[in-house]
């Protein structure tokens, strides 16, 4: 039931987290604040496939 998805930085489309999620319980599109070490500052990082 869980998938895998990646996280993508917004500012550099560099691939950088992995993370799991239902998507029975979350079909949207998930997005945190984390740290990207290609732009070296915390960016927003958005679900991809």
């Amino acid at each position: 039931m869980r998938d895998i998805i990646t996280f993508t930085c917004e500012q550099c489309k560099h691939r950088n987290y992995t993370g799991t999620k239902n998507k029975r319980k979350t079909p949207d599109k998930l997005a945190f604040k984390k740290y990207c070490p290609f732009c070296r500052t915390h960016t927003i990082h958005k679900e991809t496939k």
